[in-house]
């Protein structure tokens, strides 16, 4: 059964899941936080966080925590958690490359009794078809005999300052009565929030799942909507606004929909359906109005500059912001790289401007070059994409200052009033 003394955790994976998981875990119990990234250990060990979702003095208040990316440090443990991205290929398929590898290194050392836990979001049944039997082949050991699964999604959101881990309910799970208890007991220590024990693994993954396929349909029907307002003339927010003012009205803005979870839960979903006979409708519709999001705000962008006799051709666009979401440097599939694919197709030539991201992760990632700052007088075009607290704080005539005189401003996030820019979703 489960004491507190016996508890030796290692977290796989320290990104914007892992981290703030090991942190809180390090506060009671021997953890140790794993990566293969090399240099994101460094940055750890000397209190550096490049995702901001823990400060330096969290780093430091986590007492019982180490870092390793040798697999020798973790052999001990008894609880493994795993916290891998789950990514989507070209295709947008479910890439399981990182999970299985993390399962791979954790079923060599792979002990009587122990625990793993999954945080990683999958489809329903991935971790039973998919994991279990990795680590039963690689360790010689068999499922819910000398070893045990649990699911325990993570709901990390990245940038929220608000709602933190230890502040938000935590499902768990586990593969026999006995190890759901466990896992709940584990996370209760570190939840303030409380937890919910679903009934299976399968039902705690297809939980997370639809949470983030939910809020990708609801955002595609704004998404759409705004679109419909647009060609009649109506301005969106003021709609919402509105209809808002009923008490069951769902309240979601339109706009481009990125990051790891949102625009990549849904084809786990998905995926999974068509894998046993059922073609989903809906949530692909969804996929496919927020996908398209990206090449219509430029061509909303560019029918304003048409307006006002502007040559495309050549002409000098302004980007602000290239995170997907305000006040977090997370680039993971943001809609902006997208945008610039558009806008250069139609020979413009752009300028992105971005004080949250590191330049050297943008051009690793995408090739882009941020700029330093936006220049004075240059833009035809200037476009918020991205509703980072710098921009709000800007003043209409800070923004007019970087345009040339004939210029349209473009506000994918009302950041600011309607009379102030020439248009926005």
């Amino acid at each position: 059964m489960f004491k507190e003394s016996n508890v030796k955790i290692a977290i796989i994976g320290l990104g914007y899941v892992g981290l703030p998981l090991a942190v809180e875990f390090g506060k009671f119990f021997d953890t140790v936080g794993f990566d293969i990234n090399k240099a994101r250990i460094k940055q750890l060990l000397i209190g550096e966080d490049t995702t901001l979702e823990v400060d330096s003095n969290e780093l430091l208040e986590s007492h019982n925590l180490t870092y390793s990316s040798n697999t020798n440090d973790i052999e001990n443990c008894n609880f493994y958690i795993i916290t891998v991205p789950t990514p989507l290929d070209n295709d947008n398929n479910p890439d399981l490359y990182p999970l299985v590898s993390a399962t791979e290194a954790v079923s060599r050392i792979l002990k009587v009794n122990d625990i793993v836990i999954y945080e990683s979001t999958v489809y329903p049944g991935a971790t039973e078809e998919i994991c279990v039997p990795i680590l039963e082949k690689n360790s010689g050991l068999v499922f819910n005999k000398n070893f045990f699964c649990g699911y325990s999604p993570e709901r990390i959101n990245p940038g929220d300052k608000k709602h933190r881990l230890t502040s938000i309910v935590k499902v768990t799970s586990g593969s026999s009565p006995e190890t759901a208890t466990i896992v709940d007991l584990l996370y209760s220590k570190i939840i303030t929030a409380g937890t919910f024990k679903a009934e299976s693994i399968k039902v705690a993954e297809a939980a997370k799942v639809i949470e983030n396929t939910q809020r990708d349909v609801n955002i595609a029907l704004i998404n759409e909507l705004s679109q419909i307002f647009n060609k009649l003339g109506i301005d969106t927010e003021s709609v919402l606004k509105t209809a808002a003012t009923k008490w069951n009205f769902l309240q979601f803005s339109p706009g481009l929909v990125g990051g790891h979870c949102i625009g990549v839960d849904p084809y786990y979903l998905t995926s999974k359906a068509i894998q046993v006979g059922y073609k989903p409708e809906m949530i692909l519709a969804g996929r496919k109005v927020n996908n398209s999001m990206p090449s219509y705000v430029v061509k909303q962008v560019i029918k304003l500059m048409d307006k006002k006799n502007i040559d495309i051709n050549n002409s000098k666009i302004l980007i602000m912001g290239l995170t997907f979401k305000e006040n977090c440097p997370d680039i993971r599939n943001t809609g902006v790289v997208e945008m610039l694919s558009s806008f250069n197709s139609n020979g413009c030539i752009v300028d992105i401007y971005d004080p949250w991201v590191d330049k050297d992760e943008a051009y690793r990632e995408y090739k882009i070059k941020l700029i330093n700052k936006p220049v004075l007088g240059k833009y035809d075009a200037i476009v918020f994409a991205v509703a980072h607290n710098q921009f709000k704080e800007l003043t209409h005539n800070q923004i007019k200052d970087f345009c040339n005189k004939s210029s349209v401003i473009y506000d994918v996030k009302y950041l600011f009033d309607r009379d102030d820019v020439d248009g926005r979703l």
